[in-house]
């Protein structure tokens, strides 16, 4: 199991996550940063849109391992033509 810090950015703000999460498994990175970008969407509910941000997720020695893109919120996503 390692650690690892999920730091959300949309190249002018930033959330960081100082505590981290235990993963067992590298590939449940990527539930864990969508997770964390949903929570960070929640807390920042007064915002719209979310195009520019990113869940970058380092491991405990800084190297970055995953980069992840918010997803948009379902009610806002607009309709497929």
């Amino acid at each position: 199991m390692a650690r690892y810090r999920f730091h959300c950015t949309n190249g002018l703000e930033c959330v960081f996550d100082v505590r981290g999460a235990e993963i067992r498994a590298a590939g449940r990175l990527t539930v864990r940063a969508r997770r964390v970008a949903a929570d960070v969407m929640r807390s920042l509910s007064d915002r719209t849109d979310w195009s520019d941000w990113r869940v970058s997720v380092h491991d405990l020695s800084g190297r970055r391992v995953l980069v992840q893109p918010f997803r948009q919120p379902v009610a806002e996503r607009p309709l497929a033509a």
